[in-house]
């Protein structure tokens, strides 16, 4: 979901690395939902992707979903 979101907005991983101050690896793992973000990036994160709360609950879930795995 964060992809897509960040593809809307055509922005690279690169770029959404550089904006939130974090590394492009950090960065491709929450791309992935792989990592939750510290609760600064995440803000960051939010208000450059324009996230809604519904967005933003269902970016958790899946993140949570994929640590089962």
């Amino acid at each position: 979901m964060i992809k897509e979101l960040r593809t809307k907005k055509n922005y690279t991983q690169a770029e959404m690395a550089d904006k939130l101050q974090i590394s492009l690896r950090h960065y491709v793992r929450i791309d992935n939902e792989k990592s939750i973000p510290r609760p600064d990036v995440f803000a960051n994160l939010i208000k450059i992707l324009d996230m809604n709360t519904m967005q933003i609950g269902e970016f958790i879930e899946n993140i949570l979903k994929n640590k089962d795995n």
